[in-house]
């Protein structure tokens, strides 16, 4: 006999709550519930709500997970004695069991977004229940956003419930406008917490293989280990297996979400007796499933979340910890059914220094998706919406960037011909893109084949980054009628020919993968930077890198689809070579003609040259005869900053009439000379010298500049007048000679160097600067080596020319060396001596 929904079932904790829910939702649109794991709340509190007073249509499920969605339809049919698809059924991604019948519908946030979009106002809704919404993925915020705004807009009165284990309930209940918050403090059944002594350095699959066979050897039940990944499922199990080889009735199960429903439902679905079984699974085992039989649970404490680096406009996968309210979760699994036990593999101390909660994924993730989804709804700014975290403008106004450049936006944000085309298909704007345009190019199939290969998980690594190859190996196994590994991407496959009325087995060119590639990832195409070198230039601007093992190294162009953005260069994980004729004929409307004029530092020269181009990629140069002289100009410029001044012609002269003013500058502020130092010089580069240069495009070109008429240029003719007068380049001395200045720019004063015969009868020491600045002189002997440095001549008249005269007469007997010089004539010349 079926089990009636509303049969007795005190064992589950959510039981004595659902009177209290009802009540709720009978007198308000929303309510928030937070039920510890195993409370029962994913599959009870649907079936408690059938019989509400309210309810006249639909409830509709929102479930995270694939997996999760279609083991809740289960067990929810299961309790009513009916197969899936009665009452209850589910819709997740390319799979429906639905009929007339259906009154509740379990679906992914996915597929209630595109409900959503087809149908804003949810006719036939009474009630949508947001699962797990702790998890807090994209998907989740936005389905959460559109059911906010039409309860606003279209249907006041659609009921909303939110329900988690971990969920920050008050934050949730105070933006649906205060709906009542109702809370379960009770596991059902307690579970025993282990820690590490130490912190470990990762996920080591040897120290969860130990964990594991430590709790097989102390404990009885199933035993179910939380993993990062795939890559550390296959790890574990084959070191399991190894280790377990002799062991009797101990089996080990992948579980994860691209594994075949057929081997999910195995896992999901009670052991044989006698038996026992370690479940390895990622997160997808976290929330909403209960795995019958475990008992303990193996947490490595570890997760991969995607990352948008919005600089590169490349994702990736990291590593990250999880979170408090994660961990919880996990464990909570261990006491579905009776008391349990839990080993984190981390410290106690580290348990206290995890965040609480996950970070949504709005705030890190690509969100080309999000802008998409809002252009079809009709909203361009993502604030006039309601959300919990509001998507990063940034990484927002990237993402609508990148629809621009697929044609699936207009340069206003709306939607074009081309994508409202895009919409209608259930994938990554990307994709969705090169389906409709591949299409139309007949290349249909292919693109098909391509989006299945890039969206399921990769059956093929040891191929290594070749895409073409794939493509091959999915064309022999479809003809096989059996997909084996590929069964799962032909299943895609095939759902994307139907969407676009294909036939079936059509058949894919895989010589055109990379042109397909290119309708998705116009700023993915990469040009080899040099010939033979693993170095690529990305269209968009970003470098990339093959590895070494890669068939595409001497390729000249790829198309590049899965790059890890990293910290420097991109790692390219997967690509395919695309002919440049093509890219010039299919992507006409995205090259540009540019015409450059730049310094080559190379050739130390200006190159103006013609470019077509694809994005920071260059198809084609040509030389310039005639370049724009104001280009030309500026471009030499730029290379003379990268020169430096000392590139321009300096003499003697140029660099004293520099000085000159530059003293003046510091002696005389009030008089507000010009700063002409080098810094101040290449910074007025456009002010002082561009006007001279016409036809100069070469450094060796500079030499024919007069660097001093320019400079001095910079003067009028009384400031001219002025230096002359204030830091004149001469001065005459007694001895009737005009004798050279030489001024330095951080001297005190400028320097006079001449012979102490030439000073004879000067008392006071010559000054520049309308005498306010003393020379500093510089005496020298006959032979011109210097005597004596002084700014006080009469000083050394009166305290050291005796000396000076005892020393040197003897060894310039022809020169005169009076007792007085004071009273001696000044002479530049020797005396006769008889």
């Amino acid at each position: 006999m079926p089990e009636s929904p509303d049969a007795p079932r005190d064992a589950l904790p959510i039981e004595p709550l659902l009177p209290r829910l009802c009540a709720a939702l009978e007198q308000h649109r929303a309510a928030v519930l937070v039920a510890a794991p195993g409370a029962g709340k994913t599959t009870r509190v649907p079936l408690a709500l059938l019989d509400a007073a309210w309810r006249r249509g639909r409830i509709i499920v929102a479930e995270p997970r694939r997996l999760a969605a279609r083991a809740a339809a289960a067990r929810m049919a299961a309790l009513l004695g009916e197969p899936v698809g009665q009452r209850v059924g589910y819709q997740v991604r390319f799979e429906r069991a639905m009929s007339a019948a259906t009154r509740i519908e379990v679906v992914t946030e996915g597929i209630l977004v595109r409900r959503l979009q087809d149908d804003p106002a949810l006719e036939g809704v009474d009630l949508v229940v947001f699962d797990e919404f702790h998890e807090r993925h994209l998907s989740t915020d936005l389905a959460f956003a559109l059911c906010r705004d039409a309860v606003r807009g279209l249907r006041p009165d659609l009921r909303l419930l939110v329900m988690s284990a971990t969920l920050q309930g008050e934050r949730v209940s105070q933006a649906l406008e205060g709906a009542p918050l109702i809370e379960s403090a009770g596991r059902q059944h307690p579970v025993t917490v282990h820690y590490l002594d130490r912190e470990p350095s990762g996920p080591r699959p040897p120290q969860v293989v130990a964990t594991v066979l430590r709790a097989l050897a102390a404990h009885s039940g199933d035993v179910l280990v939380f993993l990062p990944g795939t890559g550390e499922i296959r790890a574990v199990e084959g070191a399991l297996r190894e280790r377990l080889a002799d062991a009797e009735g101990i089996a080990v199960h992948p579980l994860y979400g691209d594994l075949p429903w057929a081997r999910q439902q195995a896992v999901l679905a009670p052991g044989p007796a006698g038996g026992r079984r370690v479940i390895l699974a990622t997160p997808v085992a976290e929330s909403s499933l209960t795995v019958p039989g475990v008992r303990v649970v193996v947490d490595s404490g570890w997760q991969r979340s995607p990352r948008f680096d919005a600089r590169s406009g490349l994702g990736r996968l990291v590593e990250v910890r999880i979170s408090r309210a994660s961990a919880d979760q996990r464990a909570g699994r261990a006491g579905r059914e009776g008391p349990g036990v839990c080993y984190r593999l981390w410290s106690e101390a580290r348990h206290h220094s995890l965040p609480e909660h996950p970070s949504p994924e709005i705030a890190s993730a690509d969100l080309a998706p999000l802008a998409f989804e809002l252009a079809q709804w009709g909203v361009r700014d993502p604030l006039a919406l309601e959300w919990l975290d509001p998507p990063p403008r940034g990484a927002f106004a990237q993402g609508r960037e990148l629809l621009q450049t697929l044609g699936l936006l207009d340069d206003a944000g709306a939607l074009t011909s081309s994508g409202r085309a895009a919409a209608c298909l259930p994938a990554h704007p990307r994709l969705a893109a090169m389906l409709a345009q591949a299409a139309q190019r007949g290349l249909g199939p292919l693109a098909c084949d391509v989006a299945a290969l890039l969206e399921e998980r990769d059956p093929l690594r040891e191929e290594e980054d070749d895409l073409v190859a794939r493509v091959d190996h999915l064309a022999r196994a479809r003809q096989r009628r059996g997909g084996g590994a590929l069964s799962g991407v032909l299943r895609v496959a095939q759902a994307y020919r139907r969407a676009l009325r294909l036939p079936a087995d059509a058949s894919a060119d895989s010589r055109a993968t990379g042109a397909v590639l290119a309708l998705a990832y116009p700023d993915r195409i990469a040009r080899q930077r040099a010939e033979g070198s693993e170095a690529y230039l990305m269209s968009g601007g970003r470098g990339a890198r093959l590895k070494r093992s890669s068939r595409w190294t001497g390729q000249l162009w790829l198309v590049a689809p899965v790059v890890d953005a990293g910290s420097g260069e991109g790692l390219v994980h997967l690509a395919a070579p695309v002919d440049e004729e093509w890219l010039r004929e299919t992507l006409a409307d995205r090259v540009q003609v540019i015409d450059s004029v730049a310094w080559h530092a190379r050739d130390e020269a200006v190159v103006a040259q013609r470019e077509w181009r694809l994005g920071a990629c260059v198809l084609e140069r040509r030389p310039l005869s005639e370049p724009d002289p104001e280009q030309a100009r500026a471009a030499l410029l730029d290379g003379l900053r990268g020169l430096g001044i000392e590139a321009l012609p300096w003499n003697e002269a140029a660099r004293q009439w520099q000085a000159r003013v530059l003293s003046l500058r510091e002696w005389l502020p009030d008089e507000r000379w010009p700063d002409v130092s080098d810094g101040a010089l290449m910074a007025d580069l456009e002010d002082w010298l561009a006007p001279y240069l016409q036809g100069v495009t070469r450094r060796a070109h500079l030499a024919r500049l007069d660097l001093l008429s320019l400079l001095s240029a910079r003067l009028d003719w009384t400031g001219q007048r002025r230096l002359d007068e204030g830091a004149p380049t001469h001065l005459r001395v007694p001895s009737g000679q005009r004798r050279r200045l030489v001024y330095q720019p951080d001297a005190a004063s400028p320097a006079l160097a001449v012979k102490l015969q030439e000073m004879f009868g000067l008392a006071k020491t010559p000054a520049v600067a309308w005498g306010q600045m003393p020379v500093t002189l510089h005496l020298l002997s006959p032979a011109g080596r210097p005597i004596q440095v002084t700014r006080d001549l009469a000083g050394f008249w009166e305290r050291t020319y005796a000396e000076v005269r005892k020393e040197l007469k003897g060894r310039y007997p022809k020169h005169p060396w009076p007792e007085d010089p004071w009273q001696a004539p000044p002479t530049a010349r020797t005396r006769h001596v008889r």
